[in-house]
């Protein structure tokens, strides 16, 4: 079955949304992230989201504490994003229990770093491929990395990394759609799995993106304004793939 993964956004020590990419517009749902992860877990997530906004935009982790707070808060996996550009802070997000960390800048910047990490750490290590236009957006989407999505997947799959997440940027927050062909095209047979994220508003969105052959979907606006209930959704997934 396709996993429904929710997504917590922290910025300074709440849950908060971008509206495509922008710290401007910034919405906050929540001054509590560990009793919201409980929440999500308690709906039947069996997977946690969390990306530190202030660490991404800052280049280096900045939402510690609150990160920990989550991790002890619930008893599924939680991967984790957003300033982790290099070995000392990747070891340290692991040492606080998240399962996995998203590396996005560095996959882009330094793809030896990023082969020598998964060499160390293995299916541990997920690759974030932030786009706008099919370009691969980095530095906390503040700049334009040069390179295509498509032809960013291809390298990190001859690396051996096992999980892609793709975030159309220009989608992320809006409650519009998924861009459905630009997903679709990193799915391959023997790939990474892809995961998909950005602008996903509908259950009948996530069983289309099951149709393509995408592995999982990452959802935050749409459950914190309610137009996916999570259990509902699951459910829907489920009986989907009998």
């Amino acid at each position: 079955m396709m996993e429904l993964i929710p997504a917590i956004d922290l910025r300074d020590g709440r849950c908060v949304r971008l509206f495509q990419g922008d710290f401007n517009q910034t919405t906050v749902y929540g001054d509590d992230p560990a009793a919201m992860a409980r929440r999500w877990q308690d709906a039947g997530a069996t997977r946690l989201h969390v990306v530190d906004l202030d660490g991404a935009r800052a280049g280096r982790p900045m939402q510690t504490a609150t990160i920990a707070a989550i991790v002890r808060a619930v008893d599924i996996p939680v991967q984790l994003g957003g300033g982790l550009r290099d070995a000392q802070t990747v070891a340290a997000a692991l040492e606080l229990g998240v399962s996995n960390v998203i590396l996005g800048t560095v996959a882009a910047s330094n793809p030896a770093l990023l082969a020598t990490l998964v060499e160390q750490h293995g299916a541990a290590i997920i690759v974030g491929i932030d786009a706008r236009d099919g370009i691969v957006a980095t530095e906390g989407w503040l700049e334009d990395g040069g390179m295509r999505a498509t032809t960013l997947a291809e390298q990190m799959a001859a690396i051996g990394v096992q999980r892609i997440i793709y975030t159309d940027i220009s989608r992320d927050g809006t409650l519009s759609e998924p861009n459905y062909s630009a997903t679709a095209a990193l799915v391959k047979p023997n790939g990474p799995a892809i995961i998909a994220s950005g602008g996903i508003a509908r259950t009948e969105q996530l069983l289309q993106l099951a149709q393509h052959g995408v592995a999982g979907a990452i959802v935050g606006t749409a459950l914190y304004t309610g137009h996916i209930d999570l259990a509902a959704a699951l459910a829907q997934l489920a009986a989907n793939d009998r």
